[in-house]
């Protein structure tokens, strides 16, 4: 057996990162479902307040349970510092309020989770911030979109649906020479599979709905990074209010004790899914980083191992036959939410990316006849079984 490392393994710091124990001495981390907090004295409780010494304060901003979450996220993406929210889009949404301000400008690939577009285009520009969309995957449009108040660079990689893919490290590259901001939203691969801050991103996106807690439970987000990034983050959550649950962190820490293991055997199931998939008459498309016909298969591969588990495809007849293959599924969950253990499937045209227009769709790739399946951990002959009968009609 080899000398035990320095830093733990990921495995290890999935299950014991982050993890504090009360006068109790318990074996689980503890779930401190509180409000708030007492103190023996008024003079105890001023120092607390004026950040004098530490301790907990209000749940709304300190809790024991929700350290333990962001310790352990932290560690695993390999940052110094992160704040837990109350979703995915609270995080998104708490650091571009948290960290720009009126006339800033703001780049941002195309291919985002559609509710990302309105809180650009509508919220943030509310308050003077300005938004560019480019294709994420062509650096000459990153490029060409750079102006002098330029200070943040948002991409999500691989992207939900399309599995598109950024050149991490070239646009780390560019934002550094702006001193801008690198913000990349690794909910499809999480740090299991891929580690963005290793490739020079400044900030890391996580909901954490999705794979972190692993089995479609509770809503979470979180925000990784430098400490003199995240602080401001976490000033607008403290003062805003966007804030995590304990409930939910405690969900989230315990589904990240096998987020590795989960991780592979999605990857595993949606490659073996997407390349029956290619192979169906009625399929016109498919769309995943995995496969070697993927435009940007060799940069996924150099930036994550394996690819998670979103695949999607294009089917014959546009909306009405996407629809029959979903309506054809017997076992599969039709539902917009993914990061379960269960398959789920949706039509990304009128649901997750419905709140955008019809240009905002043609622009981004999500087709009519486009189909999404996050790929569970069910039997892939049982996943392709059940999928059959719609293709055979679509």
């Amino acid at each position: 057996m080899s000398e035990p490392a320095d830093k733990p393994a990921f495995d290890t710091l999935a299950i014991r990162a982050g993890t504090m124990t009360s006068n109790f001495q318990e074996h689980s981390e503890a779930l401190f479902l509180t409000s708030s907090f007492t103190y023996k004295t008024a003079a105890e409780a001023a120092r607390k307040f004026a950040n004098e010494e530490p301790g907990y304060l209000y749940s709304r901003f300190t809790n024991p349970t929700v350290s333990m979450f962001q310790d352990r996220l932290a560690a695993l993406e390999g940052a110094e510092d992160c704040v837990a929210t109350a979703t995915g889009m609270a995080a998104i949404a708490s650091t571009v309020l948290g960290l720009l301000k009126s006339g800033d400008h703001l780049i941002a690939s195309r291919s985002v989770f559609g509710t990302v577009v309105p809180l650009f285009d509508q919220i943030a520009r509310k308050f003077g911030i300005d938004t560019t969309w480019v294709t994420g995957a062509d650096l000459d449009q990153w490029r060409a979109a750079v102006r002098p108040n330029t200070r943040m660079l948002f991409c999500e990689s691989p992207s939900n649906p399309l599995g598109e893919v950024c050149d991490i490290a070239a646009l780390a590259e560019i934002s550094r020479k702006l001193g801008a901001i690198l913000v990349v939203d690794n909910c499809l691969l999480t740090p299991a599979l891929q580690r963005p801050l290793e490739f020079g991103a400044d900030l890391v996106i996580h909901s954490a709905t999705k794979y972190l807690d692993g089995q479609g439970r509770v809503l979470a987000g979180a925000v990784c990074g430098a400490k003199t990034l995240v602080e401001p983050v976490y000033g607008f959550v403290r003062t805003a209010g966007p804030a995590l649950s304990p409930f939910n962190a405690w969900i989230c820490l315990k589904g990240m004790e096998t987020l590795r293991l989960r991780m592979e055997a999605h990857s595993r199931q949606a490659l073996a899914l997407a390349e029956w998939l290619a192979g169906q008459p009625n399929v016109r498309a498919v769309h995943y980083p995995g496969l070697p016909g993927h435009p940007q298969h060799a940069l996924a591969m150099q930036q994550a191992p394996m690819q998670g588990a979103v695949v999607s495809f294009e089917v014959e007849g546009g909306r009405d036959g996407a629809w029959r293959v979903i309506d054809a599924v017997k076992m599969i969950s039709i539902t917009a939410n993914l990061g379960d253990t269960r398959t789920t499937i949706t039509h990304p045209a009128t649901t997750t990316h419905a709140r955008i227009t019809q240009a905002e769709r043609d622009a981004s790739g999500v087709a009519d006849g486009l189909v999404r399946v996050a790929v569970g951990l069910e039997d892939l002959q049982d996943i392709c079984a059940d999928l059959s009968a719609g293709l055979r009609g679509a």
